[in-house]
């Protein structure tokens, strides 16, 4: 908090929002990484990070919208992929699509996404 007082940079507010979030203020942490994408609208850290915080609150739709945002940055961001895949699997019921971004989240390097297919797209 006293960094963003002497300078209110974007990085500052994700640090912060990440530490709020561990916390489990997940409120507060969407608080600090929208402030950080007002300041630096293509922040993909602070867009994955708030889609974090907002699947922690159950607000899936706007975790979505988040980790839409974090891919059009980010084409590569292998855990926007694997988070959206599973949010549209498991609370969206969304099983094709979830599995296409699982299948694209295994692609680009993140294992984990093979045993959610394993689990779920058979």
């Amino acid at each position: 908090s006293k960094a963003i007082e002497l300078d209110s940079i974007s990085i500052i507010f994700c640090y912060r929002g990440i530490s709020k979030n561990d916390l489990q203020d997940y409120r507060g942490a969407i608080s600090d990484y929208s402030k950080a994408i007002q300041i630096e609208p293509k922040n993909e850290i602070a867009f994955y990070n708030r889609g974090i915080s907002k699947y922690n609150l159950l607000d899936y739709s706007g975790a979505i919208n988040d980790f839409n945002k974090t891919i059009e940055i980010n084409s590569k961001n292998k855990e926007a992929y694997y988070y959206r895949g599973i949010i549209k699997i498991k609370n969206l019921k969304q099983k094709n699509s979830g599995c296409l971004d699982l299948s694209k989240a295994g692609e680009l390097g993140l294992d984990k996404a093979y045993d959610e297919i394993k689990k779920y797209c058979q």
